[in-house]
């Protein structure tokens, strides 16, 4: 029932119920890995829109190498994102079920190892800490360019921004009271967008307060909880694909 469940999360065939389950799940694990890294490093990692300003800012300052350390965590993200667009392409063409869940499997693996390797960072921290902002950022953009190819941009897990954003315009929408006999011109809040965007941000809260508070008392390793999870979400349509090339009747070779 659970593996069914997981499966139906990642699989190729969606529905909206899965793409918003989907959506909860992921938006959970980028509040985590945002708040976990800000510990880690003392930078938040999905906000582009602070990273473009902080770029514009020290390029102003004639801060020249933080400049480019902000540029570089920018292409990085995009980089993710591109490399979602490549993977989900790359399993279509070739007719797979795992068109999303090799991106959710590559971030359960970026995961781990910031999550295994995250001692050495206390250690090597000048070195080390460019190169985690690099991957985290990473790791969002991948993550990002996932639930937004799956529910055709209609849903993000890190951009807690627009979702607020469209939050309050259906409040706004809510609490608008027509008086006018024009029904036509009447104005109804979406009560489902509305919901979803409250449960978004509110898994994003969540998964900020529970990677805050696990990096606090374990560290790193809390990380692992969260490729865990992503690696179950993953492993059913890969699974599915597998057994599909494993049972393939090889083609009889002509004499």
């Amino acid at each position: 029932m659970i593996f069914r469940y997981f499966n139906r999360l990642s699989a190729d065939r969606r529905s909206q119920q899965a793409d918003r389950h989907l959506g909860y799940s992921l938006a959970f694990v980028a509040g985590a890995v945002n708040a976990g890294g800000f510990l880690a490093i003392g930078q938040y990692t999905s906000h582009m829109t602070g990273i473009v300003s902080t770029m514009a800012d020290r390029l102003a300052l004639g801060e020249l190498k933080l400049a480019l350390a902000a540029l570089a965590a920018w292409i990085s993200f995009v980089l993710g994102a591109a490399s979602t667009a490549v993977l989900v392409n790359f399993a279509r063409r070739r007719h797979l079920r795992s068109q999303y869940a090799l991106s959710l499997l590559a971030e359960a693996i970026l995961l781990l190892v910031f999550g295994v390797t995250g001692a050495y960072l206390n250690e090597l921290h000048e070195f080390l800490d460019p190169v985690t902002v690099l991957l985290l950022c990473f790791i969002m953009g991948l993550q990002n360019a996932i639930i937004t190819k799956v529910s055709s941009a209609v849903i993000r897990t890190t951009h807690v921004t627009g979702l607020s954003t469209d939050l309050g315009i259906e409040l706004g929408k809510l609490v608008y009271i027509n008086r006018d006999h024009d029904h036509d011109l009447d104005v109804h809040a979406n009560r489902d967008k509305l919901l979803l965007h409250l449960v978004l941000i509110s898994c994003f809260f969540s998964g900020g307060l529970t990677g805050a508070i696990g990096f606090k008392w374990i560290g790193y390793k809390a990380t692992i909880f969260l490729s865990v999870w992503l690696t179950l979400l993953a492993c059913g349509p890969i699974i599915n694909d597998i057994r599909r090339y494993l049972n393939k009747p090889e083609k009889s070779s002509v004499l």
